[in-house]
């Protein structure tokens, strides 16, 4: 249990450091643009991906970066994809929210806010039709629950018992307006009964409790049981976007976060087991050297050529 654990540590500092290397590359100028860190939502891209079959489709939002990570996207032509570099996964055309990679499962990011929904339920009756039992994962926050694409998707879904697992990263913010404000019902999840399919509040900072979830909605998509909604409740430890002043934030909500946020909740976990600091701390060190030498050969890269600007478009 313990190797499990100590996997999960590692997947969550990979993002982490990758997550933290991008904010200094943003402000020392390498990276341009708007950039949308998921620091402190580490644990659901961690536990979720671990069920997914290499067929399967994964669609995230502009908060990415990590989900990629944890489906396999390799950190250097990543980080060399937000500095507009030939060596990115697109080439350097999409940048930070709109990047791809299909061929590790990872079918991009979207700036529209929860456009992702009805693009899985396409993915997910393709896999209908050509056989290959593909189930879809659509991510999307919380403020996006409130958007006609999403609810359509998920009826959609529904209606044709569709494989698809919406997950929703409930981080109390949409965008800088707390989604307290936003809705009557607190529980986002009990919206799924609406359209006839089974939803759940879970812990969104225990990559475990996430990882059970979504074996257990897979197991029911995949045998033709149609869609779940799981409502993963989690907190960012940064604003919505890099320049966010978070002036919207309580006064000690930040400590209180950083209490039980993944890493620090799974590190003093295996240090109550009995696991040794020097064993913990070594995880975090070799997560950020990876990402540290993924982020120094990507800077060698070359800059993406602007002439080939109108490749990969239809005419």
């Amino acid at each position: 249990m313990s190797e499990r654990r100590l996997a999960d540590l590692l997947a969550m500092w990979r993002i982490r450091a990758f997550e933290e290397k991008v904010g200094d590359l943003r402000a020392e100028g390498p990276i341009v643009g708007s950039v949308h860190l998921c620091l402190g939502q580490e644990a659901i891209p961690v536990g979720a991906c671990g069920e997914l079959e290499p067929h399967d489709a994964l669609f995230a939002t502009y908060r990415g970066h990590g989900w990629a990570l944890a489906r396999g996207v390799p950190a250097q032509p990543l980080f060399a994809e937000l500095m507009g570099r030939a060596g990115g996964v697109n080439g350097g055309r999409g940048g930070s929210a709109y990047f791809t990679a299909a061929e590790y499962g990872f079918h991009g990011e979207n700036s529209i806010v929860g456009a992702g929904a009805p693009i899985a339920c396409g993915a997910a009756l393709a896999g209908r039709f050509d056989g290959s039992n593909r189930a879809a994962v659509s991510v999307f926050g919380d403020g996006a629950m409130n958007q006609g694409a999403v609810h359509e998707a998920m009826n959609f879904a529904a209606a044709f018992s569709l494989p698809v697992v919406f997950v929703c990263e409930n981080n109390r913010y949409s965008e800088l307006t707390p989604i307290a404000d936003m809705v009557r019902a607190p529980r986002l999840a009990d919206r799924a009964a609406a359209y006839g399919m089974p939803g759940h509040r879970i812990d969104g900072n225990d990559a475990e409790a996430v990882r059970f979830h979504v074996r257990d909605a897979l197991e029911v998509a995949r045998e033709g049981g149609g869609p779940t909604l799981l409502e993963c409740m989690t907190e960012r430890l940064v604003g919505h976007y890099i320049g966010d002043a978070e002036d919207y934030r309580q006064a000690g909500e930040m400590e209180r976060i950083r209490r039980r946020e993944p890493i620090a909740r799974l590190r003093a976990g295996l240090l109550a087991d009995g696991v040794a600091a020097a064993d913990v701390d070594a995880v975090e060190r070799e997560a950020r050297k990876e990402m540290e030498s993924a982020a120094a050969a990507a800077l060698e890269a070359p800059f993406a050529d602007p002439a080939t600007a109108r490749k990969h478009l239809y005419a």
